[in-house]
């Protein structure tokens, strides 16, 4: 085997890994995606307002994408004030939205309730729509070559604060503000800002409103969803007992410990061979094929063995389980992290699919605007 690259060839980790969100952090205001149909319902009754009025205003908000209340006139007007301050708050606020592929990919910088910042990526395909979103404010799984990971974890997102970045989107959709004409969300991709399965409840919480028949939510599938994760295993296995059936995407970026400790520190918590397992248990009992992430950088992970020897960790668990997602790894700003060479690509793909591991190189968009994988580091507006 040719001459490995030691630990000391990875950049090193400067920052700790953090799993629990900082203490003492005020929660978003409470707002109707939060919220179960029943739930919307007793807290209307409990204000004195009809709890019919739930559906309602959940119908303006999922169905017809409303968010103007002046348009809910459904709502008689001596109660719509209350009805909306009840179940309809302002959650985000829009501070810039940079856009690249003739606008057909939007990267929008929210401003949340406390003035924490965080990113989502609307990107327009032909036949589909596609909405990448943050699920955390900064991240404290401190990957050192992700933008994100390098900000450290603020706080958990809310509920309702994950959904309204896809309501955004749809809204802009709808009102044929993205070349294409109108449209629809298909597609959600928990690849944005944090570490989904570190907010677990809120993530979950989502993808049931996302999910969920309109009006009493957005009413996508489920297959349309991606919840992406780092390796935290007890979440993993949690996950394939929801009976949800979203796909798993396994952000591995290295077949073997030495350098997968590096690279995704959770892996000193959880083995490379313990991460893999908890995700092919989960293609058996979800029957959903699992995408591994691998970013590919430039002499750090892009070397034949390493496919040969990644091949070998995912073919042990048997075959047609799962797909490689290569990653042209991302530019952030000072980084010594750069993507591989075109030619030890293309040899990294030839490995794998030679040993019968189905294999595709993500087409990256939005890196002009510092919106695609890695580079979400939610930068005040200058």
């Amino acid at each position: 085997m040719p001459d490995q690259p030691t630990q000391s060839d990875a950049q090193p980790r400067s920052l700790p890994l953090v799993l629990a969100e900082p203490r003492g952090r005020k929660k978003p205001p409470r707002h109707l995606a939060d919220l179960t149909p029943a739930e919307r319902k007793d807290l209307l009754v409990e204000m004195g307002l009809p709890g019919f009025r739930a559906k309602q205003v959940a119908t303006h908000y999922f169905s017809r994408l409303v968010d103007d209340p002046e348009q809910m006139t459904d709502l008689p007007a001596a109660q719509r004030a209350d009805l909306v301050a009840a179940l309809l708050p302002d959650l985000m606020t829009p501070l810039r939205t940079l856009e690249a592929d003739k606008g057909t990919t939007r990267k929008t910088l929210w401003r949340l309730f406390d003035g924490a910042l965080v990113e989502s990526v609307l990107m327009r395909y032909p036949g589909r729509t596609t909405m990448c979103v943050s699920s955390q404010a900064g991240c404290g799984m401190a990957c050192p070559f992700c933008a994100t990971g390098q900000g450290g974890l603020q706080r958990n997102m809310s509920t309702a604060e994950i959904v309204e970045q896809v309501l955004a989107g749809a809204r802009a959709l709808d009102r044929d503000e993205v070349p294409g004409g109108r449209g629809r969300v298909n597609n959600i991709v928990f690849m944005g800002m944090g570490e989904p399965l570190a907010n677990y409840k809120a993530v979950i919480g989502a993808v049931r409103r996302l999910t969920e028949p309109a009006p009493d939510g957005y009413g996508m599938s489920a297959r349309g969803i991606t919840v992406s994760t780092v390796g935290l295993v007890p979440r993993i296995r949690q996950l394939a007992d929801e009976g949800i059936p979203v796909t798993l995407a396994l952000s591995l970026h290295a077949p073997d410990d030495e350098l997968r400790n590096e690279l995704v520190p959770i892996n000193t918590r959880f083995s490379v061979a313990e991460t893999v397992d908890a995700a092919h248990g989960y293609f058996e009992r979800t029957g959903r094929r699992v995408s591994i992430e691998y970013a590919m950088m430039r002499g750090i992970n892009d070397q034949a063995w390493r496919a040969d020897l990644l091949a070998d960790v995912l073919n042990e668990r048997g075959h047609g389980w799962v797909h490689v997602n290569l990653i042209p790894l991302n530019p952030t700003p000072g980084s010594k992290w750069t993507a591989s060479d075109p030619a030890d690509e293309r040899e990294f793909v030839r490995r794998l699919e030679a040993k019968g591991v189905p294999t595709t190189v993500r087409d990256t968009r939005g890196q002009e605007i510092d919106g695609a994988c890695g580079q979400l580091a939610a930068a005040p507006a200058g």
